[in-house]
């Protein structure tokens, strides 16, 4: 995976923002689609309902999570399914390797997993001599280019078309300057045919998995996952503990609310349903913990586990559409990714719950309806009190709650500002304060709002 020089969200979405161009059209490609949710949603009168039914039967889910699981695995087993435990995601690379270990198998064919991708299971695998391509073609594109994904839906959705053609010009030799989609679609194609075709081993990620029945649906709209586990002799599912629901007929509830919030469609193309390995093939499942039972026992973020990876929240949100997903230093990015993140480790996520301007877009489009702007403010909080903010963000609160810790402090901190604005500006104006790196800071009032209405407040129109 590509290492960035900076880890810090500013500074790498400060990089991204330097091609205006990009960004442009990366903000307008996202609220487009945000626009085609709208849309959708609009177009179905129990929208509201649905959304509701969705959070009650997730906030069903991960307050009876244990027995759920218990259900789940032992359906599973019923249906011939060998099922694994994963605590971390060393472990999980671990089982994986094993399985493949076990059949001499050193190439694998995988479709989308953001769960994967958070273990960091291609380059375990290939460290230790196994050949994995992603299928997806979005995430195939990120792999060839050595960068994780930017966004959990669209995957390279911040690349030009001419830079693709160039990836494919170096790796799959087509011809120089082919920028056209469809082309560049159909090489693709050819290529990674020939890959499910060769390919012993599949893996595939879980969009739901169901407890009553011991069966589990990927939702994709390429087939990749299909080609993968139904030509490959040993299939593997990475799912993380939150994705179990009740029944078969919740489905219903979750498969109408995906799409639409995802990309506007009515439905994905397909909704695989995986329950039984066909007749000479060997089917695994690992359950993957990685945190989410940490998160599970923090009751102000616990609902961040209702999330069914849509990606609405990144299509609507300003920051992240202006500064592009990899900014975000983390597996999943955006709003949910921000509050995903400090869970799994605090200190090298700290920045990211601040790289919001808290204005609830991203919880009024969610599917589930996670408080997703409420749990980002919350983990401001805990982020300070724990002690992991930056040293140059606690002072400048420290200083803020000593300004406004009385009346007369106010009026002379307010009144130095003025003076200061007025006659050395530079003190304010210069590199060292981040507000002066994007905008132009005003000149300074001849007087505070105090003293304009003190003035004023008698005055008659």
């Amino acid at each position: 995976m590509r290492e960035a020089t900076t880890k810090d969200h500013a500074s790498l979405a400060g990089a991204f923002i330097k091609d205006e161009k990009r960004v442009d059209w990366h903000d307008g490609a996202l609220w487009y689609i945000r626009e085609k949710r709208d849309i959708a949603a609009k177009q179905i009168p129990e929208w509201e309902h649905l959304r509701e039914a969705a959070s009650m039967i997730k906030s069903n889910v991960i307050s009876n999570l244990h027995e759920y699981l218990l259900q789940f695995e032992s359906n599973l087993k019923k249906n011939g399914v060998t099922v694994h435990w994963a605590d971390s995601a060393e472990e999980h690379n671990q089982i994986v390797y094993s399985i493949l270990k076990a059949k001499e198998i050193n190439q694998m064919v995988k479709s989308k997993s953001m769960l994967t991708e958070e273990c960091h299971l291609n380059e375990y695998l290939e460290e230790r001599g196994i050949e994995v391509i992603n299928s997806d073609l979005g995430e195939y594109i990120q792999q060839i280019d050595n960068e994780p994904p930017s966004h959990i839906v669209l995957p390279c959705i911040h690349k030009r078309k001419e830079e693709i053609g160039e990836l494919f010009h170096e790796h799959l030799g087509t011809e120089k300057g082919l920028s056209d989609p469809t082309l560049l679609t159909r090489v693709a194609r050819k290529h990674l045919r020939n890959i499910f075709l060769t390919r012993r081993a599949a893996l595939t990620g879980v969009n739901f998995a169901v407890a009553e029945t011991g069966e589990y649906v990927v939702c994709t709209n390429e087939g990749n996952a299909d080609m993968g586990a139904h030509l490959s002799e040993v299939q593997i599912a990475s799912m993380g503990l939150e994705k179990v629901i009740p029944q078969k007929k919740h489905l219903g509830v979750f498969l109408r609310l995906l799409a639409r919030s995802a990309t506007g469609q009515p439905i994905t193309i397909y909704s695989s349903h995986y329950k039984k390995p066909r007749k000479g093939q060997e089917m695994h499942l690992i359950l993957v913990d990685a945190g989410r039972t940490r998160q599970l026992g923090r009751k102000d973020f616990r609902d961040s586990l209702k999330c069914i990876k849509c990606g609405s929240c990144m299509n609507t949100c300003p920051v992240y559409r202006k500064s592009g997903g990899l900014s975000y230093h983390n597996t999943i990015s955006g709003p949910i990714g921000a509050i995903l993140a400090p869970n799994l480790d605090m200190k090298r996520h700290e920045d990211l719950p601040f790289a919001s301007t808290l204005c609830g877009s991203c919880s009024n489009v969610c599917p589930v309806k996670i408080n997703i702007h409420d749990q980002l403010y919350k983990w401001r909080q805990v982020i300070v009190k724990e002690g992991y903010a930056t040293k140059t963000k606690t002072l400048g609160m420290k200083t803020m709650a000593w300004t406004f810790s009385s009346p007369e402090k106010f009026k002379k901190t307010g009144r130095a500002g003025r003076w200061f604005l007025k006659y050395f500006p530079f003190l304010i104006n210069n590199k060292l304060n981040p507000w002066y790196k994007q905008r132009d800071m005003p000149e300074g009032p001849s007087e505070s709002f105090g003293e304009w209405f003190v003035k004023n407040e008698n005055k008659k129109s």
